[in-house]
């Protein structure tokens, strides 16, 4: 595996999971470790929290592949422009542009929620696969920024009808799209799950300094979502990844907690108050050199080792789809990788960087846009916050 640094250090720990040989082991559901129920809302006449599903259960397969069947995203209605920016901070359309490719970006507004546009997403992608929210075994909500401090993966799944599924969230900004994908994968090669919802969603203007011409910028709110199905191993669309993470990098991207002023509060006597101060979260603060600088050097080695899993070159993708951060690094990531710009997917122009919807909101575009076609095969990558950062080789279908 080719050696994928992210800031150097002189620790650092990644690691990247091998598809192992199909078990093929069937055993039903009373034997199996993972027996999920999912809590209704509790504004519900006559739901008793906690309470087993009533469906029947299936056996599960161990061992299958997984395919994307269906993909779809949701935007706010609020569009901020590069003029509209230039009213609040020192800057212009053709200074933002330049820099980072960025147009517009959408952010939330009155009563939009994140989970909704969640809810949005994923019904789109259901609807493209064709599959009933009952039939769902799993939804993996990717965000860093909930609506709920605890996550909001399990209302996504309640205000989606997904009775039968279990619900979880993943943090990890940026790349948190590329870690869902890959978590529902092995969710379905190790556990036996059959359909599983991926969601990417976030909405970083919670948490941006408008303020700040180096990040105000930048950043959008959206959602996107895959269907993720089991299918037979020979039909396998998960066809190399790569993942990593490097604690060291903290410092470069955060937005860490913090407490209602910056003095210590403390008794007369020098002992801390009880109880503690309530807390909030900073905005967010990004060194954008070091960021750049990791992100075109780590982002193509990952790839690389994607693709030589995958037993693959660079000149049998068909697609390259990167996050949406800024368009010099997907510019200079294609270079290094030498993949011809009409290969290249982007849509950054329209929204901005939108972390773990990134990915999926212009997967979806381009499927719905008729450039990506089934069979064809896309090298994908997510990096970020963390830092982390991960790579997928997949195939439409």
């Amino acid at each position: 595996m080719a050696n994928a640094l992210g800031l150097v250090s002189s620790s650092l720990h990644s690691f990247q999971w091998r598809n192992r040989a199909p078990l093929w082991l069937s055993r039903s559901d009373k034997r199996a470790p993972f027996i999920c129920c999912a809590a209704g809302d509790d504004g519900v006449e006559g739901h008793v929290l906690g309470a087993a599903s009533s469906r029947s259960h299936r056996p599960r397969v161990i061992g299958m592949g997984s395919k994307l069947v269906g993909c779809g995203s949701s935007v706010p209605k609020l569009l901020i422009s590069n003029d509209d920016l230039a009213q609040i901070v020192e800057t212009s359309d053709e200074w933002i542009s330049v820099r980072t490719g960025i147009r517009n970006r959408r952010v939330l507004s009155g009563n939009e929620t994140l989970s909704g546009f969640a809810v949005d997403a994923a019904k789109g992608a259901l609807q493209m696969a064709q599959l009933e929210a009952e039939e769902v075994d799993l939804v993996i909500m990717c965000t860093s920024t909930p609506d709920d401090l605890f996550g909001c993966g399990t209302q996504v799944q309640r205000d989606l009808g997904c009775k039968n599924a279990w619900a979880f969230d993943i943090t990890a900004a940026c790349s948190g799209f590329i870690v869902g994908l890959i978590s529902a994968t092995r969710f379905i090669k190790g556990g036996g799950f059959q359909n599983i919802l991926v969601i990417g969603a976030d909405a970083l203007s919670r948490y941006v300094d408008w303020t700040d011409r180096g990040t105000c910028i930048l950043f959008g709110d959206a959602a996107g979502a895959v269907l993720v199905q089991a299918c037979h191993s020979d039909e396998d669309g998960l066809l190399g990844f790569d993942l990593h993470s490097d604690g060291h990098g903290h410092r470069q991207l955060n937005a860490l907690a913090q407490g209602d002023d910056d003095k210590l509060i403390s008794n007369s006597n020098g002992a801390p108050l009880f109880p503690p101060r309530k807390s909030s979260f900073s905005c967010i603060q990004m060194n954008g050199k070091e960021v750049f600088r990791f992100a075109v050097r780590s982002v193509p080695q990952s790839i690389e080792a994607a693709l030589e899993e995958a037993g693959l070159s660079s000149s049998s993708i068909d697609w390259l789809l990167l996050h949406q951060a800024n368009q010099r690094i997907i510019d200079a990531v294609s270079n290094r990788l030498e993949i011809p710009s009409d290969k290249v997917i982007s849509n950054l122009a329209n929204y901005g960087n939108t972390s773990a919807a990134s990915i999926p909101l212009a997967l979806d575009e381009a499927i719905r846009g008729g450039k990506i076609q089934a069979g064809n095969t896309i090298a994908t990558a997510g990096f970020g916050a963390g830092l982390t950062w991960g790579s997928a080789i997949i195939r439409w279908r």
